[in-house]
Order: structure tokens, then sequence, then C-alpha cells
């Protein structure tokens, strides 16, 4: 009797294997948990603090570089130092590598577009990955890396470019669209003429510089290519950091595509910041032997044909890959998924941005139809996640609403809305899946944080305050708030405390919120707020 006990013991304690890892039947033992170490590619909260907080709520340890190894929008980062800081801090107990390309070889994201490292230095970094794998053959190590973005503009750049893209960004993003278009398709006789015109306006210097950089870090992604293929990566998912259908981004990724054809453990997609989440997903879902069935469901109308701004490709294909990437799979029997990933387009494809004033808040083509969506899964039992891409930038306020009315912010399994449409679908697939593993506590804290930030801050507090800059005292503008720093940071908390006491179900602590900027600028804030939260 007492052998069948034991033995009864050990079956269900083999049953929590996929949650904690561990294949250990005695309760003297510790249990072991997931233990990842995560390099992300800045020092930006949502890929570095904000992304840790879904890991640890979901009771999984990360080990992170400190702040001042991560680069941002002034320090560029040190690889080398980050090189130092990954080989110490590779211990046995680490369960798996999640690591950024662009932090070990460039310094970070920003640096990857500025450096002044010569290619040979670039390459000998990459072969670093070999040596690293040598070491620690056990260690599923996981890997992701952007391919250049080519922004639309200077502004569009955020003045994360060389100085030159400030005044020439705009003719250097057409002249790469029409050099793409040419090799796909041919230029018409007026578009020759205006790449013969663009060749003659752009500063050589210039353009020497910019497609230069690019070219090392096209050769360094062929590199880490090669590693995959080589089986020093578990997985390797490169980026087409902001780009379009035509532009020089596009070019090289359709090439770096074809470079890497037939090896499973590579992919490459539209998207970025979210790729960190979306590989620490993986790893967790390879570690525990599952993966979560997914069902997507867009808004009516042109759905899954959209094509994003800042995006090259339908938002199916990136949704679609990002699935693929989190190791979970994809299901057209939304009766068999464990989630239902809920996508809100506008019916005419389109992508607006969360300033403009047609996100006032007023319901448009597509809102109720989409909230009807969403309310009846919920009320079906299903766990939902949505990603909010109507507009770039922020929440859909009108969408928001009708969610607020109807009882349903506090009611899904993850949300997401705050940057470009595959960083928001890619961030809300790799929180939701990881909410199969936290209590309903922390799936609404993470709920509130993003409310916080895409919908009252992004979409709404962030443009007013940006219009208050111009009588708050001191030098300073949007995109470096020097002397108006602390003033600008106080009216966002106190404004988005306004806007929660509003909209958001009462909460302990939600009369605290702080906000900072890190990075010196508005485009991406910090918010903090304390204490536990149930909604009620």
């Amino acid at each position: 009797m007492k052998k069948k006990f034991w033995n009864a013991v050990c079956i269900l304690l083999s049953l929590m294997i996929l949650v904690t890892g561990s294949t250990d039947c005695s309760a003297k033992k510790k249990v072991v948990k997931e233990k990842i170490l995560y390099i992300p590619h800045d020092s930006r909260p949502i890929v570095n603090k904000q992304t840790t907080e879904v890991l640890e709520k979901a009771g999984i340890e990360i080990v992170t570089p400190p702040p001042e190894l991560l680069g941002d929008r002034e320090n560029l980062g040190d690889p080398d130092l980050l090189w130092d800081w990954l080989n110490k801090n590779a211990k046995k107990d680490i369960t798996a590598a999640v690591i950024s390309s662009d932090a070990l070889l460039y310094g970070s994201l920003v640096g990857s577009r500025k450096h002044d490292y010569d290619g040979d230095e670039i390459l000998a970094r990459a072969d670093l990955f070999v040596e690293f794998r040598r070491k620690h053959k056990k260690m599923p190590l996981y890997v992701f890396g952007s391919i250049m973005r080519t922004p639309r503009t200077g502004l569009a750049s955020g003045y994360e470019e060389p100085d030159y893209y400030r005044y020439y960004g705009t003719n250097i993003f057409r002249l790469t669209e029409l050099m793409d278009k040419q090799e796909l398709e041919g230029l018409t006789p007026r578009e020759i003429k205006e790449f013969n015109f663009l060749q003659r306006l752009i500063p050589t210097r210039a353009i020497e510089d910019w497609m230069g950089r690019r070219e090392k870090n096209f050769d360094a992604n062929k590199k880490l290519i090669d590693c995959t293929r080589n089986n020093t990566f578990d997985y390797l998912l490169l980026g087409r950091d902001d780009n379009a259908p035509y532009s020089q981004t596009h070019n090289e990724g359709r090439k770096l595509l074809q470079y890497g054809q037939g090896i499973k453990s590579y992919l490459t997609t539209a998207g970025i910041d979210e790729f960190g989440l979306i590989l620490l997903a993986r790893a967790v879902n390879e570690r525990t032997q599952t993966s979560p069935k997914i069902f997507v469901k867009y808004n009516w109308g042109r759905g899954a044909r959209t094509i994003p701004a800042y995006s090259d490709e339908a938002i199916d294909d990136s949704i679609q890959a990002a699935i693929k990437a989190s190791g979970s799979t994809l299901t057209d029997d939304e009766t068999r998924a464990d989630f239902i990933l809920a996508v809100n387009t506008n019916p005419n494809g389109e992508t607006f941005e969360a300033n403009d004033e047609i996100n006032d808040g007023q319901a448009r083509d597509g809102t109720n139809f989409f909230a009807d969506i969403v309310q009846d899964y919920v009320k079906g039992g299903r766990k939902v996640i949505v990603a909010d891409i109507a507009f770039a930038n922020g929440s859909d306020n009108a969408l928001m609403e009708q969610f607020r009315q109807r009882g349903l912010l506090f009611k899904l399994k993850a949300y997401s809305g705050w940057n470009t449409p595959t960083n928001s679908a890619g961030f809300a697939l790799g929180e939701g899946i990881l909410s199969a593993r936290m209590n309903d506590n922390a799936v609404n804290e993470l709920l509130l944080r993003r409310y916080l930030d895409d919908w009252a801050y992004q979409a709404n507090v962030r443009q007013i305050v940006a219009n208050q800059l111009y009588w708050l005292s001191g030098e300073g503008r949007y995109e470096s708030l020097n002397d108006k720093l602390y003033s600008a940071e106080d009216n966002c908390a106190s404004l988005i405390q306004s806007f929660a006491q509003r909209n958001l179900p009462k909460f302990t602590g939600n009369d605290n919120i702080r906000v900072s900027f890190p990075w010196n600028r508005m485009f991406e804030s910090e918010i903090s707020f304390g204490g536990n939260r149930n909604a009620r």
C-alpha cells in the first residue's frame, strides 16, 4: 500500500515537470526553476524592465546586465564589456540564454546604426558566439538581432541615426525605395529621373557612410546565419526594423531570407523590440516541452491582409512568424486553441498614429464589431490576448472605451498597443503565452501597466504634455527634454493619475503613480506604481 502511495506521489510530481522543470521526486531537495540569462538590445523600459517583469511574474528568474552596461540614445554601449559580463554570468544553473546580437556586436541597437567599428572587428565578435557555444554545449542559446532600419524621415528616426539623417533622411529613404523597386520590377522613366536627381542631391559622404555601415550589418547577419546553420544557436530571429514594402531594409531582408533558406531554426520577420520577449517565451516553452495552440482572429475588412505602418509585410505574416518563433502552434480550430489572439485592425487596412485627431474615442467602422468578438470569447471562458494595432504608438481610444464600458479590461490575459503594430502584436503574444504560469493578480498588474502606458500615456497624456512644453521654463523639446525633464515628468504623472481615476477600476496604490523619461525624451516613459492590485 505504501509503495503504491509513493508511486502515485512520484507520478504526480512528474506532471509538475512542465511547471518546475524538475525531475526530482524527493521532497528534501530544492525544486529547480528556470533561470534565464537575458541581454536586451538597450536600456529602454519596454525591452529591459518591462520584458523581465513578465518573466518574473511567471515565476522565472532572470539574470540581466546592470543598467550601466546597456546602451541608450547617447551611450552606444560597450560590446566588449557585455561579452565579459556574459562569460562571467553564464553559470551552470542558467537554464537558457536569450541574447541580443546588436548588443554584443555593436553595444546596442542604436550602436548598430551609429558605431565606427570596422567590419573585421564586428565579425571577430560574431565568432565569439562559436567560442561561447564550445564552453556551454548544453545551454540553450537563443539570439535575436536587427536588419538595419530605414526610417522614412529624419524626424521619424528619433535622432538615433547619424546627424546627416536629420537633413537627408527623407531623400535617403526615397533613394533606397527606388533601388529596391528597381531590382524587383523596374522603374518608370519618371522614377529613373528622380533616382538620378537624388543621387546628385544626397552628399556622397553621407550615402557612403550609411550604406557602408549597412554592409557591415549585412555581413554580420550572414555570419549569424552561418552560426545557426552550424548549430551554434538553438534559434536565430532577425528583425526587419522600421521599414516599408520598398526600402533598403526590405532589400536586405529578402536577401538574408534567401541566404538562410532551409534552416529551420532561423527566421526573419518585421519588428525587433518584441523579439526578446518572444524568444524568452520560446525558451520557457522548450524547457517545459509545451507548445500552446494559438487561434488568430482579426477585425472585419482587410484584417490579416493589412500591411501596417513601419512594416514591409502583411500583419498575418508577422503574427504567424511570432507564433512560430515563440515555440507555439498556430491552429485554425478555435475550439482547440489554448489562447485566442484577437487583432484590432482598421477595416480599410490603414494604420493611423495614436496622436491623430481620428483617435478621439468615438466609435469607428469595426470598433463595436471587434469589441463584440472579444466579449463573446471572454463570456465563453476563452483566454483572450488583444493586439491593439489600429493605431501605431498608442491605444485605440474608441476600443478601450468599449472595453471599459463592457467590463472587459481586466478579463483579458494580455494586451498591447504601445509601438509599431508588429511590436505590439508580438509583445502581447509573448505576455499572453506566459500568463498561463501566472495568478490573476500578476496578470492584472501587467494589464494595468499596459493600460497606463499604452492607453493613458501614449494615446492621450503624451500629446497634452508635449504641447505644454512650450510654456515650461528652461531649454528643452520633445526629443531632448533637458531643463524641462522634471516638470514634464510631474505633469505626466498628474494627468495619468487623473486618467486612471476616470477610466480604470480602483487599485491599491493607484494613487501613487510616478513617471520618468530615462532617455531624456517623451517618446517612451517609465511608469511606476506600488501595492497589490486586484481588479474589482
